[in-house]
């Protein structure tokens, strides 16, 4: 995918939001935003949206697997506007920083996100730590096997004696990635955290992923895909979710 001289997508690109989206902070709670991004988009709308690129995002997008690059432009494009918008600067302009495990961020502006298949997660916030996750569905047989192998002992049972196993394991999942990358640590040191219960789980103890409270709340996702959403800090803050859509 090679640059087409197409003009930038704009920055009005919001959707349609989610009942909790209409909720207005109260005063002195973080406001963090999450947006659901379909990745699958038509060829003028990723060819936009990858002019927003840098250097290095445009390299990965130019790699062999096409489908896997028309993908990664939208919503590493999509991610720009979104951020560009509530900094209120250039969405081709913001420069990625990166913690000691690769968490992402911007200048003022700590950002979050996931992809998996056709779907991909922002989470945005000035106020504190914030990390995000969606997923597909797996194989319940998988999902089983992969509780028992990561998962505290209590959690792989509830997995494996729930009707639906395989979204289960993928909330839980799910949770646990948000938690992690909240924190930008790495994926083990998450594996043996008490997640499993009613959205939102509030762990006052993350262990090694550092100091506490961690809460993580489940963000509803369209069908056959799982998503959660975590903060570090004990303050107040209110989750708004959206579905993002390009400009006409």
């Amino acid at each position: 995918m090679t640059g087409s001289g197409a003009a930038p997508a704009g920055t009005g690109a919001v959707a349609s939001v989610a009942s909790a989206a209409s909720v207005a902070p109260a005063g002195g709670t973080d406001l963090i935003d999450v947006w659901l991004i379909p990745t699958d988009q038509p060829e003028p709308v990723v060819r936009a949206l990858y002019e927003l690129l840098d250097p290095a995002e445009r390299a990965r997008a130019d790699g062999p697997d096409r489908r896997f690059g028309r993908r990664f432009t939208v919503a590493h494009g999509a991610v720009r506007l979104l951020a560009g918008a509530r900094l209120g600067r250039d969405p081709a302009r913001l420069v990625w920083r990166y913690g000691p495990h690769g968490k992402p961020g911007f200048d003022g502006l700590a950002v979050n996100h996931s992809a998996s298949g056709a779907l991909a997660a922002v989470a945005l916030t000035e106020g504190r730590a914030v990390g995000v996750d969606v997923e597909e569905v797996r194989d319940a047989r998988v999902a089983v096997r992969m509780a028992r192998r990561y998962f505290p002992a209590a959690e792989a049972g509830s997995v494996a004696a729930d009707p639906d196993p395989a979204g289960r394991f993928t909330v839980l999942w799910c949770r646990r990635e948000a938690c992690v990358k909240a924190y930008g640590g790495r994926l083990v040191q998450g594996f043996g955290l008490p997640l499993d219960g009613p959205s939102p789980v509030l762990l006052a103890d993350p262990g090694a992923l550092g100091p506490g409270p961690c809460r993580v709340e489940d963000v509803p996702a369209p069908g056959g895909f799982r998503a959660a959403v975590a903060t570090v800090g004990a303050g107040p803050a209110t989750v708004r979710q959206r579905i993002w859509s390009p400009p006409d």
